[in-house]
């Protein structure tokens, strides 16, 4: 990223995206990376799902919504401070394996962090991380969360399908 920044070689008409985990050390080094980029995006993640909470975190709902909220704090934060144009994309990984109404109080909590406007619209992507749903089940869950964000008229949805039962193209 550092190399297509700094010599140049990123035609205006584009807009190049990172991927990070909503961890403090890992988005202040993500933006490091973006520094003076005409365009980027920063997708920020977090896993919200039950066995992610239970195994992994060992955190309950409200401490592991906390890390998104964190997360998505510090983007703006390095944002402002940080030469570049930024959108802000949040993904509640795992999130077909997340209660929907916990995923939505996640997402909802991200967008009121970042307050997206018609001028700087944010981005929520709902992976079908290790394909948990079928697709039928997936569809609903999307058409559910895009029924029910807050200030959804400033919101992109973008979707993440996995292959891993062989529903990628059907979700």
């Amino acid at each position: 990223m550092r190399t297509l920044i700094e010599k140049d070689m990123i035609p205006d008409d584009v807009t190049v995206q990172v991927l990070t985990q909503a961890r403090e050390h890992i988005i202040k080094r993500t933006f490091e990376a973006v520094q003076g980029a005409p365009h980027a995006v920063i997708h920020v993640y977090n896993s919200t799902s039950v066995a992610q909470r239970e195994q992994v975190f060992k955190k309950d709902k409200e401490q592991v919504k906390q890390i998104a909220i964190d997360g998505a704090k510090l983007l703006k934060q390095l944002a402002d401070q940080t030469e570049g144009n930024f959108q802000f994309e949040y993904s509640p990984e795992s999130f077909t394996g997340t209660e929907i109404d916990y995923a939505l109080d996640v997402c909802n909590a991200v967008i009121k962090e970042w307050k997206p406007t018609p001028d700087r619209k944010v981005i929520i992507n709902l992976p079908a991380t290790v394909e948990m749903s079928l697709p039928h089940v997936y569809a609903s869950q999307i058409e559910y969360m895009s029924e029910h964000l807050i200030d959804r008229e400033n919101v992109i949805l973008s979707l993440h399908p996995h292959n891993d039962r062989g529903c990628g193209v059907a979700d």
